[in-house]
């Protein structure tokens, strides 16, 4: 499993003040009408909680694409620091150790990728739903308030994979 570094961390909050800034209705719309503003949220937020579930698997396919999406992103971070503004490059931004997945939840996350596949393909939020997958992959390792998020997010896998498959630890 790759690590985080600050570079991928800065690509991931890049994309997510991206997001962020495209979505903003404004404060007199917003009032409006906040609940249909911040349901326009959804798409994104779940897709990076899957992207955050796509980076803890630790092997096969998922796990591959994951970490190889992880290593691409704190690379260009990294150069986009050390050429913009003069950083430092490879300074790691992740957690020492991973919650891991339960074999069910691995199998969950294998069903939520058929689910997120088959939305980027068929949904008008197929843009938000890849932006929001890529910023979990590269916020969900961190040792910020994101990556914190990575914890509940793999109990509830692990939770939901074992009740679906029907297995109780």
């Amino acid at each position: 499993m790759n690590v985080v570094t600050i570079g991928g961390v800065t690509v991931g909050l890049a994309l997510l003040l991206w997001h962020l800034v495209t979505w903003w209705p404004g404060t007199k719309t917003l009032r409006s009408n906040p609940a249909g503003h911040a349901g326009a949220l959804l798409p994104f937020l779940a897709a990076w909680s899957y992207g955050v579930l796509a980076i803890l698997t630790v092997g096969g396919i998922i796990g591959w694409i994951a970490d190889t999406t992880l290593w691409i992103s704190s690379w260009l971070g990294d150069a986009a620091l050390v050429w913009g503004v003069g950083g430092e490059p490879g300074q790691s931004a992740g957690k020492a150790s991973y919650l891991p997945l339960t074999q069910t939840g691995t199998a969950l996350v294998l069903l939520l990728t058929v689910a997120v596949l088959a939305a980027v393909k068929r949904s008008r939020w197929g843009s938000d739903i890849k932006r929001g997958a890529w910023c979990g992959v590269c916020l969900g390792t961190s040792a910020g308030v994101a990556g914190f998020a990575a914890v509940p997010l793999a109990q509830a896998a692990n939770w939901a994979g074992g009740a679906l498959y029907g297995i109780v630890a």
